[in-house]
């Protein structure tokens, strides 16, 4: 991996680049940003977590985060935003769980567009998160360049920052996801669009289509179409208690419904926008 230094600001300066970048990362107009100067200033002053990752002396990503509920456990990551370059994201998100862990800190939460399968990979396979909680619509209608005026909807996705499967996946030495015998399609990419199946099987598979974003640009149609499926499966699965157990083939949620496997508890924690080439949103 490409050497990064991350570390925390603090400064005004400092977060007028992040400002920038974020402008550049959205492609928001000159006044607009996800998270305005004077609530990262509030927000680091408080204590909470604002980090830049830096290649050359140069900016290239950047996160921002703040206690969560239950208290004294639980970091919410409310947005992290990288330019395009191999491992700023993962330099990022390593930096924070190294910033939670210190503080006595269990886990970090943050939001993301399920349908975006590179940020799937990123969360569930480089990370070992695992997506919790289904919210529909969370933040209404967004026209930015990323989510292109699709609903908003994202789920939660939950990091146990010491549990032995995410201490594998970050070391590296987690062994990839394989669907057991049995496994049924719930959704499937049948030319580019979504094709459903039953979802009552122990394990279920959902494809994710190939560029969500390209596809909200060329055909509305068939994004719109992605994402009901999704949110009627993956949505209801969540809702009765089933798990997420990992991304298979690079494409598909892995979801094992109530009873092989105790389900995680959802967490209920601050909201966070979605990610542009990066892993989360």
């Amino acid at each position: 991996m490409t050497a990064f230094q991350v570390r925390e600001l603090h400064d005004l300066k400092d977060f007028e680049d992040v400002k920038r970048l974020y402008a550049d990362i959205w492609r928001t107009d000159s006044g607009g940003t996800p998270v305005p100067v004077e609530v990262m200033r509030a927000l680091a002053h408080a204590g909470n977590y604002v980090a830049g990752a830096y290649r050359d002396g140069h900016l290239v990503g950047a996160s921002i985060a703040f206690l969560a509920t239950p208290p004294g456990t639980t970091l919410h990551s409310h947005i992290t935003g990288a330019a395009p370059g191999r491992g700023i994201g993962l330099a990022l998100k390593l930096h924070q769980r190294r910033w939670a862990l210190e503080r006595g800190l269990r886990r970090i939460t943050w939001t993301y567009d399920p349908l975006i399968r590179r940020n799937a990979y990123f969360n569930l396979v480089k990370l070992g998160a695992r997506p919790t909680e289904y919210l529909e619509s969370f933040y209404g209608r967004m026209d930015d360049a990323i989510n292109g005026g699709d609903d908003s909807d994202r789920v939660l996705a939950t990091w146990d920052l010491s549990a032995p499967p995410v201490t594998a996946t970050v070391a590296g030495t987690c062994p990839p996801v394989t669907a057991p015998p049995g496994t049924a399609h719930a959704v499937r990419d049948r030319d580019g669009r979504p094709e459903t199946g039953p979802i009552d099987a122990e394990c279920v598979l959902i494809d994710l289509p190939e560029d969500i974003e390209a596809l909200r640009r060329t055909d509305p149609g068939a994004a719109r179409a992605w994402r009901l499926a999704v949110r009627h499966t993956l949505g209801e699965l969540l809702a009765d208690g089933a798990r997420v157990t990992g991304l298979h083939d690079r494409r598909s949620y892995l979801v094992r419904r109530t009873g092989a496997t105790a389900p995680r508890t959802p967490l209920t924690t601050t909201p966070t926008p979605t990610l542009a080439r990066s892993h989360q949103s």
